[in-house]
């Protein structure tokens, strides 16, 4: 059997991101040989115009719809997935660039309270507790999560842009609405 079709089978069949090992596992294959089959299957995708794509996210590899098919794959969900607020994008970003983080010190950078977004980020899984800091009252840190990860469709936290080139609030969010859900 072809290593690269067999290996798009399995992303196919992946809601989530698949890691490296979990697929050489199921390919019965090293992972030299399993990044060799994603180039193959990436080469083979591009070359027929496929509107498929790999996506490496998170320590793993998604197979996904290109991105100029996203307006007519919405037409057919017709749903929208629920966008982040201002206050949540703000939070979220703190978090991200200052993790592990406490609530006093994210209200210190905003200015504002920010327990109910806290609430909205852990329910949409994009932060967790991460421990508590070792202060008076002991404080629950934040992170980010490897969904975060997946909902921004970064390999991982060092692909966050530098603070100094990041971008305004209103270009995060128009960035924000051209990425698949």
């Amino acid at each position: 059997m072809d290593r690269a079709a067999s290996l798009e089978a399995l992303l196919f069949v992946g809601s989530e991101p698949l890691s490296i090992e979990a697929l050489s596992r199921a390919l019965l294959c090293s992972e030299e040989e399993l990044i060799a089959a994603v180039g193959d299957l990436q080469t083979r995708l591009d070359s027929s115009g496929s509107s498929l794509q790999i996506l490496s996210i998170a320590g793993g590899y998604q197979l996904a719809t290109r991105p100029a098919y996203s307006v007519i794959i919405g037409r057919l969900l017709a749903r929208q997935r629920g966008k982040l607020s201002r206050p949540a994008l703000e939070t979220l970003s703190i978090i991200a660039y200052r993790q592990p983080i406490t609530q006093p010190e994210i209200e210190a950078v905003r200015g504002v309270g920010c327990a109910s977004v806290l609430t909205t980020l852990i329910e949409r899984e994009l932060i967790e507790e991460a421990g508590r800091r070792a202060a008076p009252g002991r404080p629950i840190l934040y992170r980010t999560t490897q969904n975060f990860l997946h909902y921004f469709a970064l390999e991982d936290l060092a692909d966050l842009p530098p603070l100094e080139d990041a971008a305004s609030p209103d270009e995060v969010r128009s960035a924000m609405d051209s990425v698949d859900p």
